[in-house]
């Protein structure tokens, strides 16, 4: 089971061949922010790398750490009312019923380290696993290959398959995430403007 940071470079490594087997059809590049909008769970792993990093930038470039508090608070302030899970811990809930409910929660929120300005993230280095393996055709728990709208356009079906990222990335990020929660007394998943509340 990799560590935190192993994890890191083998999704970087996997990542980094998909783009390399996906060529022209794979348009991510910065100022494109789309996937940065709505949204998503993160595990407590990628939570205390964002730690990491907000407070590493407060050490290289303190205004615009101070900007990405700025964003974290404003959309606090959104997201509270609506938070389907426990706003005290950030801890969403794991039920059927929250899992309806954050379907259509917060689809229009910017993610708080998305710079507006010029698209681009503020912790890239440490962002989430998820934002790091968006891009390149990945299996779904469907067993679908599922890739950002804006890429693979007018791709094949074949090469769509040929640009496929390592699918045994989910199985060891599960993997890595369980040994964090466990070594931390952690559970569930939290949302990025959560998980820099208090950082």
């Amino acid at each position: 089971m990799p560590s935190g940071s192993t994890l890191i470079q083998i999704v970087d490594a996997a990542v980094a061949d998909a783009y390399r087997r996906g060529g022209p059809h794979l348009v991510c590049k910065p100022g494109c922010s789309q996937c940065c909008i709505g949204v998503f769970p993160i595990a407590h792993e990628d939570a205390a790398r964002l730690r990491e990093g907000l407070a590493a930038l407060e050490q290289t470039d303190p205004q615009r750490a101070a900007r990405v508090r700025e964003r974290v608070a404003a959309s606090l302030t959104r997201l509270d009312p609506w938070f389907p899970g426990n706003r005290t811990t950030g801890i969403l809930n794991e039920d059927h019923e929250a899992a309806i409910l954050f379907e259509e929660f917060a689809n229009d929120e910017p993610c708080p380290i998305l710079d507006l300005d010029h698209g681009t993230c503020d912790l890239y280095e440490h962002r989430p696993i998820l934002c790091r393996t968006f891009g390149p055709p990945m299996r779904t728990a469907e067993d679908n290959l599922a890739t950002c709208e804006l890429c693979f356009i007018h791709a094949t079906t074949e090469e769509i398959a040929a640009c496929e990222l390592d699918p045994t990335i989910p199985t060891q990020e599960e993997a890595s995430n369980e040994a964090f929660n466990a070594a931390h007394n952690l559970h569930g998943q939290t949302l990025i403007a959560y998980a820099l509340r208090n950082a």
